[in-house]
């Protein structure tokens, strides 16, 4: 299968710009008016054409959309991939094949920097316009963007390419490199089936020389599996409550492949782990995170006895729920707010037995964490180190490099902790201290290794979840009783226009339309421990409305309140919702 490539080294010395190097004579622009040229005649003689195909935006999630509509789009990011590659000096770059949670029917694409990070805002704006520009304008508008963005052509590209398990994604997968090859010197890897978070580390790995591991799948199980048994083997080997035993629904993607090439290493390291949905069904059709989440329910697949732990990962393994059921058989929902929180503690304990007092540990949460997740971080942490960042990972990303040891988690399971080389430096050093406070350092460094710093990656928190649990020695009992969630409600609000709706305080305030924040506040005051906020849709013409209250008849009458006064003030359509 497509998988076996390998690299395939698209290197010819007699291409566009072989020429170019011995006449400096001929001007940049050319270059480029040739180079893009090149682009549009393989494009056209490949059939990556746009046609009448819909425009689409390069947003958080980068492309998505059905699959049928994609094929000129991933053609056209392996040349945007090269380009990037190109202006950062040949450095490795990455385009992942996924649509994530979305259904078997949808693909998409986003863009991997050298160190695994998102791509830059403004470059989200060049693979909009690369996209969308019709076929006979693909040559000037490409022909632009290699003159504005000074690419120099003559720098050998290097881009790697992962996808998901869906049907359509080898063949998306060879659209990249047709467009990767058409901008010359360039070189790609087909890296075949892989996670998103697997990407990452990989473009990482090759970015640090190794520095970050060694840059295979078979480097990353290792990677994550190694540390994970070295963590373990430094605390206590007996436990009563902590049952090394798990259960992990892979949502029928590509999360199951990444797993089972870890089952053997993990069971020798003492943890029992079962797939269930490892790619026999329907991908994200009644099971994975974002399903377990919105239904507040197990899984199709997976039966749940009470006490026994279980994880759910997404389509494209980057985001992770747990979830258990209790001794009255109540199922009970483990979200990214309590993964945050656990891995806070762990932390804040560890840092306190290795005397490490000067470092800012903090979590970073949205508008939609839970009022009482964010009332015991506030206790854990203190109020300074409770971060509140607009809703996306990357505004939660950005939020967390200002903390020493950043947590950042969105209710639905995706992020990750990020570490400041000050906090690295401190520990090596507490480390040399020897006794236990060597021990506790050395712990807080291998718990680090387990997490995959780059991206959210589900693998990566799923050991770290348990390599803490274990450390308690906590069942998830324990871990619920953190905190009680307040009861909350999210409802849509149908709008005419979502464009007269502006917030500020990362989403928790409307400034826009006037008077309705302090609308808002009335109502509120009158709710003990109650909590609204009203944000427009990114994506569609809606308003969304979240309510929280002490009590679940309270959350019901704040909820419908702020809902009518939306609804009422500001251009409701059709009908009304009615809370429940």
């Amino acid at each position: 299968g497509s998988s076996n490539f390998g690299i395939i080294s698209a290197c010819c010395p007699g291409g566009i710009t072989g020429s170019v190097t011995s006449e400096m004579a001929q001007s940049t622009a050319q270059s480029a008016q040739s180079a893009a040229m090149e682009v549009a005649t393989v494009s056209l003689a490949s059939g990556h054409i746009r046609g009448d195909r819909p425009s689409l935006a390069y947003g958080t999630a980068g492309f998505r959309a059905g699959a049928e509509k994609l094929d000129h789009i991933l053609f056209r990011m392996g040349v945007l991939a090269a380009m990037r590659s190109k202006v950062l000096g040949g450095k490795p770059v990455g385009v992942m094949v996924t649509a994530s949670h979305n259904p078997e029917r949808d693909n998409g694409t986003k863009l991997v920097e050298p160190m695994g990070e998102m791509l830059p805002v403004e470059w989200e704006a060049h693979a909009t316009a690369l996209a969308n520009a019709s076929d006979n304008a693909l040559a000037q508008t490409l022909e632009n963007l290699l003159v504005t963005l000074s690419v120099n052509l003559e720098v050998r590209a290097d881009v790697i390419v992962g996808r998901d398990t869906r049907s359509s994604s080898a063949q998306l997968a060879l659209a990249v490199c047709d467009g990767v090859g058409s901008l010359q010197p360039s070189a790609v890897q087909l890296l075949g089936l892989s996670t998103t978070p697997q990407l990452h580390y990989l473009v990482r790995c090759k970015n640090t020389d190794g520095g970050y591991g060694y840059p295979s799948l078979v480097g990353y199980a290792n990677k994550l599996v190694g540390a994970y048994d070295s963590l373990i083997k430094d605390t206590a080997s007996t436990t009563n409550k902590y049952k090394p035993n798990l259960s992990i629904d892979c949502a029928n993607g590509v999360g199951g492949v990444a797993l089972r090439q870890m089952l053997p290493g993990l069971q020798n390291a003492g943890l029992a782990v079962t797939l269930a949905n490892d790619g026999s069904g329907p991908l994200n059709d009644g099971c994975g995170a974002d399903f377990v989440k919105i239904k507040q329910c197990a899984p199709c697949g997976a039966a749940l006895s009470p006490g026994s732990r279980a994880a759910s990962v997404d389509g494209d393994a980057d985001r992770v729920v747990y979830y258990f059921a209790d001794d009255a058989s109540t199922f009970r929902l483990l979200d990214g707010d309590r993964i945050a929180l656990l891995l806070a503690h762990y932390l804040a304990v560890l840092l306190k037995r290795a005397t490490v007092q000067d470092l800012r540990l903090g979590i970073v949460q949205t508008a939609y964490a839970n009022g009482s997740s964010t009332a015991c971080a506030v206790d854990l942490l203190g109020a300074d180190n409770v971060l509140c960042a607009k809703t996306g990972v990357k505004h939660c990303h950005h939020a967390a490099l200002a903390l020493d040891v950043g947590c950042y988690f969105e209710a639905n399971g995706h992020g990750t902790v990020l570490f400041s080389e000050r906090c690295v430096q401190r520990l090596c050093d507490s480390v040399q201290s020897g006794g236990s406070i060597g021990v506790a350092a050395k712990q807080f460094l291998q718990l680090r290794d387990v997490i995959n710093e780059a991206v959210g990656d589900a693998i990566s928190v799923i050991l770290a979840v348990e390599a803490v649990l274990r450390s308690l020695d906590w069942s998830c009992a324990e871990w619920l009783a953190m905190y009680s969630d307040l009861p909350n409600r999210q409802v849509k609000v149908v709008v005419s226009d979502r464009g007269i709706f502006e917030t500020t305080d990362a989403e928790r305030k409307c400034v826009k339309p006037e008077g309705l924040q302090v609308a808002i506040d009335e109502i509120v005051a009158g709710f003990e421990r109650g909590r609204a906020f009203v944000r427009p849709s990114g994506t569609e013409d809606v308003v969304r409305v979240y309510a929280e209250a002490l009590t679940v008849d309270a959350t019901l009458r704040l909820a419908q309140a702020v809902v009518d006064l939306v609804y009422e003030r500001s251009g409701g359509v059709g009908f009304k919702p009615q809370v429940v």
